[in-house]
């Protein structure tokens, strides 16, 4: 099962959610409050389950509605993801993956972890 670890940085806190393997399947922006990280936590619960997936690299790809998974290359040539909630804000990023085919791997993973993940704060 998946978790959600909350984790001071610098200029605010952040969560990654984590896969049962300890993997960081999916980061968050740093929000300045805690409140705000744990809003950001509950909006990926409820959006990632229903997102639609966007393939960004295939040409003439079809728009999906929010909330939804966008696959796209970065500049490196890598693959990462982004869901994005119901009003476009974007909730949650990936690492890059040298294959697409990992990238559909960690979209499918974070639908499947976000299930009655609990939340946890990094141990300092």
């Amino acid at each position: 099962m998946g978790k959600f670890v909350m984790k001071e940085t610098k200029t605010g806190i952040k969560f990654d959610l984590k896969a049962g393997n300890g993997e960081v399947i999916a980061t968050s922006e740093v929000y300045t409050t805690e409140a705000a990280c744990k809003n950001g936590i509950a909006s990926v619960t409820k959006n990632a389950p229903v997102a639609a997936i966007e393939d960004q690299t295939v040409e003439g790809y079809a728009t999906e509605k929010n909330p939804k998974f966008e696959v796209y290359a970065d500049k490196a040539g890598e693959f990462r993801f982004r869901l994005t909630a119901t009003n476009g804000q974007i909730i949650a990023t990936s690492e890059g993956y040298k294959a697409k085919a990992g990238c559909m791997n960690g979209i499918e993973s974070v639908k499947k972890n976000v299930v009655d993940a609990p939340t946890v704060k990094a141990e300092a």
